[in-house]
């Protein structure tokens, strides 16, 4: 584990802490980062998004013959009655 010690810096009523670049890239830190204190230590996180590279992942999926439906399609009286198309 890396230890580097920084000071906090003032930044109007809050204060702030630099981050150098080598911990910022070997955390994966973008733009946006989630704080949590967790007993007692603040953790800085990438900030991960629902959904994030699923676009990439449905192509790879559709690569592999992987982006089939599992169960057969069941029509429902729902279908039959109630959808326009």
């Amino acid at each position: 584990m890396n230890v580097t010690r920084t000071q906090l810096v003032k930044i109007g009523n809050s204060r702030g802490v630099r981050i150098p670049k080598p911990l910022i890239d070997q955390a994966g830190l973008q733009s946006e980062v989630e704080i949590v204190v967790d007993r007692g230590r603040l953790v800085i996180r990438p900030l991960t998004r629902p959904r994030m590279n699923w676009e990439e992942l449905f192509r790879e999926m559709a690569a592999n013959n992987d982006d089939r439906l599992l169960d057969a399609p069941a029509r429902t009286t729902w279908d039959d009655k109630e959808w326009e198309w």
